[in-house]
């Protein structure tokens, strides 16, 4: 009998909720039920198994040998061998079946035994349609009949555990087992079977991780990764934050998770699809229950509400012992999202779990807190112990035939290694449209594993693969070089390695992937294509209601007033990919400085590239006034202090203020005003009472969400990472404040739409100008770093 059928155990439960975790208390249970049947059961002398008193009826012989002369003699399956001791070898094996025989006796000669009834069966492994199962015999003691089920963990099981099948099954195994997808599927007379390949292994191991999980639904193990942040439904790509969830409880062998959803305006909670389902409502931790390891709280979330509703996520264990939960410090405008963004932040924190797994639990809470999630150490340790014993085999080693691959095998040369790329190579003709933060990016992708002698094995590749820029989507090392690509360019390069068993869950053939990797250092290679650049809904929708698009109509706006003040220094604070700065060098100005500030290594090596092109290139000037003698750019926050952002006589911030909480927009206009005192200051943000003209002229072909089409609420905000978006009045009353306090004057004005006609500017700007005709001095610091830098009298200057 199947000692880890998911009927039985449930049955069992009811009788005794301890079964769970002994799964011999299932043994001892049905053991009684069989006495009650004494005529027709027999328990066997090791009182581990039964068998039928009478034949079965002819009726039944019949139709098993009808069924037997259609089926051919013998036939080979391949299964999977997985020893006991971590230190030998997990292999392929054959067995030989034929109609003539039962196929567990098959299995038990493989383990070593002379009887099927010793063999124990699991239960099934993967998905819930999945046939693939372990076989295992351990040496027992034989079970004492007189023992009561609560009494059964007395009973000690002999052999080695089987770390690596016990992580599957989600219960002890002890001794060698084999996995294997073969036997009878229910009501069906027919035996089912399906090779198992070492491929197939490594993908239900790293199906158990929360980025396995996404991995695979991408289909692209190489290179996507489990994304840092949700944005919109229709950007995303492959299963969703709860799906993953749900996945991962369910592979753990968890009760699934629990999403609860206050809704703040009727004080009600609904389930994550504004459904009236009730949802199931936890109570919470009694006095003198183990408290949780840390407090909730934490940064990681706004405190600031800004939408209706939040969503607390809890996970229980098989056993109702609640293992760690989490509460969204953040409101939004759809449940959705909050049902999503909530399982993100538990995910995230699983997935730092599984991939360092001698991850201290000091670090462990440090990032718990940080993310506002409690987990109790206690149950969470209990549920998750042996992963950490499994992942860090994975992560160390590689089994060979005659022994380890260690890890050191399995990177490229140190000096070879810049930022996890070298030996880049890039080709095709630019044509000027270039992905950035938050657009949506399709490329082409050929991932290889490459030796030190220059031999390949094919890993994986996609002739189409979408994500999108920003997130984390991808693995670094892709996205950063798509940054620098244009649409119809490609790339080939080498990368560092992934951990092993993500390279084997990718490769068609893992004994010659392995083989490769034990014959000296090796690399991936990936050569990728950008095929095409879907821009973010904010430019999507200001195109389809403003030529020139919005973006440039706030560029040209910064142009007209740098051409007019005659400033000989400018600095653009958060310049992004630098539009701004890429536009002054194609009109005449008299600047001769130029410096861009931004937090974005990734946006600041795209303006790089593009005013390191155009200043070294005499061709490449469309004017012959162009004075500009120096140009930098810093690395990072505007926020903080440094003398060499001080004193420039005009300063620029286009549509940057909505990407930081309320109060750094406070503090930014604070620190510019206040220390860096540019002689004149633009900003721009959206006005708020725009975005219902906006959305309204969407394009048709949007993607809606299903779940919020019958729900009325206020217009959105234009972009996914927008952390306000102010009125005219509000806008009005944060510039007059500033100027006021720090000696200013101010003006307003816009883009888009018209000032004296509701709802005013689509962009509204404010331009402060200084009244005192020199700064006060200020103490030396340097707080940024310096990317990049060019002067007219060292043109071969190069990004550092």
């Amino acid at each position: 009998m199947a000692m880890y059928d998911a009927k039985l155990t449930n049955l069992c439960k009811h009788i005794n909720p301890e079964v769970e975790s002994n799964p011999l208390g299932i043994t001892s249970i049905i053991l009684s039920a069989a006495e009650k049947l004494s005529g027709s059961l027999l328990p066997l002398e090791d009182h581990l198994s039964l068998k039928r008193q009478s034949p079965h009826p002819p009726d039944v012989l019949q139709s098993v040998e009808n069924c037997e002369s259609t089926l051919p003699e013998s036939f080979e399956i391949q299964a999977i061998r997985i020893p006991s001791s971590v230190n030998e070898t997990i292999e392929t094996l054959v067995l030989n079946l034929s109609s003539a025989s039962y196929y567990l006796d098959v299995i038990a000669e493989a383990l070593g035994v002379t009887e099927a009834s010793r063999v124990q069966v699991s239960r099934t492994i993967g998905k819930a349609s999945s046939e693939i199962r372990l076989f295992f015999c351990p040496k027992q003691q034989l079970l004492d009949q007189s023992l009561e089920p609560l009494e059964v963990h007395r009973v000690q099981l002999q052999g080695s555990l089987n770390v690596r099948a016990s992580y599957f099954a989600g219960q002890e195994v002890y001794g060698d087992a084999i996995l294997a997808s073969v036997g009878y599927v229910w009501k069906s007379a027919n035996l089912f079977h399906e090779d198992m390949s070492m491929r197939t292994y490594y993908r239900l191991l790293i199906n158990k991780i929360p980025s396995g999980v996404y991995k695979l639904s991408r289909e692209a193990i190489s290179v996507a990764e489990l994304p840092m942040a949700f944005t919109t439904r229709s950007n995303w790509r492959g299963f969703f934050p709860r799906e993953i969830l749900y996945t991962f409880c369910r592979q753990h062998r968890l009760a699934e998770p629990v999403f609860c959803i206050p809704n703040s305006s009727l004080g009600t909670s609904t389930d994550p699809h504004g459904t009236c389902k009730k949802l199931k409502v936890t109570e919470p931790i009694e006095e003198g229950k183990k408290s949780p390891v840390l407090a909730a709280g934490g940064g990681g979330e706004s405190d600031g509400l800004t939408g209706d509703f939040q969503c607390e996520v809890k996970i229980f264990s098989k056993c109702q012992d609640l293992i760690l939960q989490f509460l969204s410090t953040k409101a939004y405008k759809k449940q959705t999202d909050a049902v999503q963004n909530a399982a993100l932040k538990v995910l995230l924190w699983l997935n730092l779990f599984f991939r360092e797994s001698n991850i201290s639990s000091e670090k462990l809470s440090s990032h718990a807190k940080e993310l506002g999630i409690q987990f109790y150490s206690e149950y969470f340790l209990k549920e998750f112990n042996i992963c950490s014993l499994v992942h860090d085999f994975w992560m160390s080693f590689a089994t060979v035939e005659d022994g380890l691959l260690d890890r050191k095998h399995m990177k490229a040369n140190d000096d070879m290694v810049e930022n996890g790329v070298f030996s880049l190579n890039m080709g095709g003709q630019a044509s000027g449209v270039n992905p950035s933060s938050g657009s949506l990016v399709c490329i082409g992708y050929t991932s290889c594993l490459v030796t030190e002698g220059g031999t390949k094995e094919h890993l994986e590749s996609n002739e189409q693969f979408e994500f999108e820029m920003g997130i984390g989507a991808v693995v670094p090392c892709i996205e950063g070089i798509v940054t620098q690509l244009s649409v119809g360019q490609s790339a080939c390069f080498g990368a560092e390695l992934p951990p092993l068993e993500f390279i084997l869950a990718a490769a068609d053939d893992s004994p010659t992937t392995i083989s490769l990797l034990s014959s000296g250092k090796c690399s991936l290679e990936h050569t990728i294509t950008l095929l095409r650049v879907t821009e973010p809904l904010e430019d999507r929708m200001e195109q389809a209601l403003f030529s020139p698009p919005l973006s440039k109509q706030r560029v040209e706006y910064a142009l007209q007033h740098i051409q007019e003040s005659h400033a000989l220094s400018m600095i653009d604070f958060g310049c992004g990919s630098g539009s701004l700065l890429d536009s002054l060098l194609d009109y005449p100005t008299s600047l001769d400085k130029i410096v861009g500030v931004d937090i974005s290594q990734k946006s600041l090596a795209r303006a790089a590239k593009m005013l390191h092109s155009k200043l070294n290139s005499k061709l490449d000037y469309k004017v012959s006034s162009n004075r500009i003698k120096s140009a930098v750019l810093y690395d990072g926050s505007i926020t903080n202090f440094d003398s060499r952002l001080c004193g420039f006589d005009i300063g620029t911030c286009l549509e940057v203020i909505e990407h930081m909480e309320e109060q750094e927009a406070s503090l930014f206009g604070d620190v510019v005003l206040s220390s860096f005192c540019p002689r004149i200051l633009i900003i721009s943000t959206p006005n708020y009472e725009y975005n219902v003209i906006l959305q309204k002229s969407a394009p048709q072909n949007q993607e809606e969400d299903p779940d919020e089409k019958n729900q009325s609420q206020a217009y959105k905000f234009r972009n996914h990472d927008h952390k306000f978006e102010w009125t005219r009045a509000q806008f009005c009353d944060w510039a007059t404040d500033l100027s006021r306090r720090h000696n200013y004057s101010v003006e307003f004005s816009g883009v888009g739409g018209v000032g004296d006609v509701e709802p005013g500017f689509a962009s509204q700007i404010a331009v402060f100008r200084r009244k005192e005709e020199n700064p006060k001095n200020v103490e030396i610091a340097h707080h940024c770093k310096v990317i990049w830098e060019w002067s007219e009298g060292d043109r071969s200057k190069s990004a550092l």
